[in-house]
């Protein structure tokens, strides 16, 4: 059945959700993708039917073979896309990740070359800008115990 003019203007947005996980210093650990140049931080896409949350315990399982608990939502993040359409982001609190849980890592081979924690103030360096940016925010509404609300990794305006 065809789609009615209202239908075709409506958005379907990609959507990914993602963790931050800390060590005792306070870095974050960040996950070095065999298929990009830069760093990342655990996590990838929803797949139809499935939670913000239940694809981020997936995708943290899939990639680094653990099973921690997750905390609440620190940043949903709006990001259009010319080439693949708008996406929206997640990014939820993976807490403090005991050092016993961070040396039973086992990274998916096929998707991961490495997983380090790093000082959050390498970020800018390590990450493509817009994901920097989304990830300080998601530390800042993590110590301020309030969830934040971003376009293109900003507030918006």
């Amino acid at each position: 059945m065809p789609e009615t003019p209202q239908e075709e203007r409506m958005a379907r947005p990609r959507m990914a959700a993602g963790a931050l996980f800390f060590n005792d210093q306070d870095h974050v650990l960040l996950v070095r993708p065999s298929y990009k140049p830069l760093w990342d931080i655990p996590g990838g896409y929803i797949e139809s039917g499935e939670s913000p949350m239940a694809a981020c315990r997936r995708e943290v399982q899939e990639e680094l073979g653990i099973h921690p608990t997750l905390g609440g939502l620190l940043v949903v993040d709006w990001t259009p896309s010319q080439t693949v359409g708008d996406k929206i982001l997640y990014i939820f609190d993976g807490g403090l990740l005991p050092s016993y849980e961070a040396d039973s890592i086992k990274l998916a081979s096929n998707e991961l070359l490495a997983a380090e924690f790093h000082p959050v103030d390498s970020l800018n360096k390590l990450l493509i800008p817009r994901l920097a940016r989304r990830v300080k925010r998601a530390i800042a509404a993590r110590q301020q115990a309030h969830p934040q609300y971003l376009e293109r990794g900003k507030d918006p305006a």
